[in-house]
């Protein structure tokens, strides 16, 4: 069955979004492993090497002398751990793993408390035991089959294949203590991310996870990284650590008035009333759509040092239409002006320097309509200092929003869904989403003949499409997304050195056709040139198989593919290309012959000739991940 894909595009306004950063200027003490002189005294399974490779399929490694890696390779001797000269207690902590096939390590925050590091490579059911896992307590009391308890499994798996690098942030709060000893609460995880997806949040355990380094439980104790069970590639370690103290706001009261337009009229308006408050929010009398106020109180600082702040305005969304302004607000610390949130984007941050003690704060903002497709009035005022953990100042309790999540689900045929996808920061309006029953979905581009992205686990969240009016339209991958460049994928080129295009002119999609599975085959034509583009899983969903027949008019015109494209992008070992610094595989065919080769800007680029035969021609390639 042939279906013409028709995509209505609304008269909104669409545009690439500069974001505000919003990354903290507060630096990460950077552990450089140039040697072990930042480690206590271990054995001898632990080096530092340059680079390692470990074979998809579990066979022989591959060692590069130098520094930068952390390398733990299970020997005949000894296996000890490895444990940070630093000790901690509130830490943010940040690092890159790579798994050899089938190990098991583990990074364990003070000592004590286990976030599982293992090769989940696309487990379907995670548990305790997995990537990403909080691992069981063990109690041997509790009787015969019952000793393990508190095990939590990562929310969803998106671990990456063998030989790949991961990362992992987790944000770890330490237990407490009173003047005694006593203590008084126990130790949370407050996020997990790997790979840049939340795998555990607000996990509070309530002792030392099983085979802990240490029995008891302190306010201090040293990272630890397990050593004795398989072997682990660990780079990129770094941390911030925190003291309990915290930046406080208190005695608060709102002046508000009427008929704020610009930022620059709160200097001459005059005030409706005044109340306390003791949350960071507009409780006014007002209407949901036009308000405008002042929030002053008394900032309590910890200690002296640089301070980042971060201003939140949701009522102005990140897609403002120009000349639609529909609000604005500005920070004061002692009369100086720190972040101002234009209204272009509701977002900014500033810093400063403060000492110990208390300080006045002043908050202007203001509201003059309602965009439907961003209600929320919410204010959100978030601080940070060197030492002192990033704290959501007086935050409103809300009730859960009812909707919660609308989600695609995929289960024993292939879905697809259109919508909108972010892609490098700009909307891609004319995009299906793909998923299929082994796990390995995808987006393309149907109006450029690009492929946007692969994810593998869950498919994809359409609450912004159909909550609501759905205003953006957005689909929202629900894994660990791969984002590729972004170009068209079939191009003719007069040489194999050419520059890639950004586009094809007079490219143009024509139509889909459904298979029974549910499988798209995707028809596309350029000048002289038919395009047959199909994707199906391989090895129950580890891979994505990539396929491509065209039709030429004339076949003295040579046509290319382009594979990959990446900062690095090297062949390995193992006839695998690693890509983006072994961020995802390329797998060809036997007796395929890729170009690599390097472009104008020093990235690299994998290049698959088209050959043809009676005008026709097709390659075929799988990206593993």
């Amino acid at each position: 069955m042939n279906n013409k894909i028709f995509l209505i595009c609304c008269c909104l306004f669409i545009k690439t979004i500069a974001s505000v950063a919003q990354e903290s200027p507060i630096p990460f003490e950077v552990l450089p492993l140039q040697n072990l002189s930042e480690f206590q005294s271990t054995s001898g399974n632990w080096t530092i090497v340059k680079d390692v490779f470990y074979d998809l399929n579990g066979g022989a490694s591959k060692i590069t002398n130098g520094t930068g890696i952390l390398l733990n390779t299970l020997d005949k001797g000894e296996n000890q751990p490895i444990k940070s000269s630093f000790e901690h207690g509130d830490i943010e902590l940040e690092l890159d793993f790579m798994m050899p096939k089938g190990s098991n390590s583990g990074v364990y925050l003070q000592g004590r408390y286990e976030v599982q590091l293992f090769d989940s490579w696309a487990v379907k059911n995670p548990k305790y035991s997995d990537a990403g896992a909080i691992y069981q307590r063990w109690d041997s009391s509790r009787g015969v089959g019952r000793e393990g308890y508190e095990g939590h499994p990562p929310l969803v798996n998106v671990s990456r294949a063998p030989g790949l690098w991961q990362s992992l942030r987790i944000v770890f709060r330490a237990p407490r203590f009173d003047s005694q000893g006593k203590k008084v609460s126990n130790a949370k995880f407050i996020s997990v991310h790997q790979n840049g997806v939340l795998v555990q949040k607000n996990i509070e355990v309530t002792g030392p996870t099983q085979a802990a380094f240490f029995d008891d439980e302190q306010a201090m104790g040293p990272l630890v990284i397990q050593g004795d069970h398989g072997g682990v590639a660990i780079r990129n370690i770094k941390y911030k650590t925190y003291g309990a103290a915290m930046v406080t706001l208190k005695d608060m009261k709102l002046t508000y008035y009427e008929s704020i337009k610009t930022i620059n009229d709160f200097a001459k308006a005059s005030p409706k009333g005044e109340m306390n408050i003791d949350v960071l929010a507009h409780l006014a009398p007002a209407t949901r759509n036009e308000f405008s106020g002042t929030i002053e109180g008394i900032l309590s600082i910890p200690s002296d040092g640089e301070y980042f702040f971060n201003l939140n305005l949701a009522w102005v969304p990140d897609d403002t239409p120009p000349g639609r302004i529909n609000g604005a607000g500005k920070l004061f610390v002692d009369e100086q002006e720190v972040v101002y949130v234009d209204g272009v984007t509701g977002k900014a941050n500033g810093s400063t320097h403060l000492t110990s003690g208390d300080h006045k704060i002043k908050l202007n903002y203001f509201k003059t309509f309602g965009h439907w497709y961003a209600p929320s009035n919410d204010i959100t005022l978030t601080v940070e200092g060197k030492g002192v953990a990033r704290t959501a100042l007086n935050v409103p309790l809300r009730a859960n929003d009812p909707v919660g999540q609308i989600a695609v689900k995929v289960n024993d045929q292939t879905v697809m869904q259109r919508g909108f996808i972010m892609h490098h920061g700009e909307k891609r309006t004319h995009t299906v989403a793909v998923g299929q029953p082994g796990g390995a979905n995808y987006a393309i581009d149907l109006n450029r003949g690009e492929l946007l992205n692969v994810w593998r686990g869950d498919f994809v969240e359409t609450t912004p499409m159909w909550y609501g009016r759905g205003e953006t339209q957005l689909m929202l991958p629900l894994g660990n997304v791969i984002e590729f460049a972004g170009k068209p994928t079939v191009a003719v080129l007069p040489n194999k050195d050419a520059a890639w295009p950004q586009e094809i002119e007079g490219f143009a999609y024509t139509e889909y056709e459904v298979l029974k599975n549910g499988d798209p085959v995707i028809l596309y034509e350029m000048p002289g040139v038919t395009i047959r583009e199909t994707f199906e899983t391989g090895d129950s969903g580890k891979k994505l198989v990539h396929s491509l027949s065209v039709t030429a008019e004339d076949e003295s015109k040579q046509l290319y593919c382009l594979v990959a494209h990446g900062s690095k992008i090297e062949k390995l070992p193992n006839g695998l290309y690693a890509i983006d610094d072994k961020s995802y595989y390329v797998e060809f065919e036997r007796k395929t012959s890729p170009i690599l080769r390097t472009t104008s800007d020093g990235s690299q680029e994998l290049i698959l000739p088209v050959q043809l035969k009676d005008n026709m021609g097709k390659v075929t390639y799988s990206i593993v991940w």
